[in-house]
């Protein structure tokens, strides 16, 4: 009798990946990130298993949001005690720590349970175009997740 073999976090095949979100939709790179992070990108995923890939992240503090999001998209913080909620403005945000920005809208995207926690961790969002990751020899980010199915046959039949 055979055993169907399942990657688990032991024998997963870890990479590095790059990518320059200057310019890009928040939400798109956001979703990029997420499906490589969670290991979407990959045949052998598994939902409940971290085997995933690291992401670099740069410039962050040029990444782009559509329509009246720089003033309509609030961050709200509260402390847990009474008359303690802050809110900030995407705008805010961005002069404030753009990498947090970034952070937040891929953590967002994760499960939100332990193995989201741990997910996270993998992502390394830096301000501008310069990173401390050298030593890992980050590849470019895979083009099949960063465009979609959709957008691929858009670019294939040009």
């Amino acid at each position: 009798m055979k055993q169907t073999l399942s990657t688990n976090t032991e024998t997963a095949d870890r990479r590095w990946y790059v990518i320059d979100v200057a310019g890009m939709p928040l939400g798109r790179a956001a979703a990029a990130i997420a499906t490589v992070v969670l290991g979407k990108h990959k045949p052998d995923f598994v939902n409940h298993a971290d085997n995933g890939d690291f992401v670099v992240v740069l410039n962050a503090a040029q990444v782009k949001v559509t329509g009246h999001k720089g003033t309509d998209k609030l961050y709200r913080r509260h402390s847990r005690y009474p008359g303690h909620m802050t809110e900030r403005s995407f705008d805010e945000m961005m002069t404030r720590d753009p990498r947090l920005v970034v952070e937040l809208a891929v953590r967002r995207m994760l499960p939100k349970n332990k193995l989201g926690d741990k997910l996270i961790k993998k992502v390394k969002v830096y301000r501008d175009d310069k990173h401390r990751n050298v030593a890992q020899q980050p590849e470019p980010f895979p083009e099949h997740v960063l465009v979609g199915p959709r957008m691929l046959r858009e670019v294939r039949s040009r």
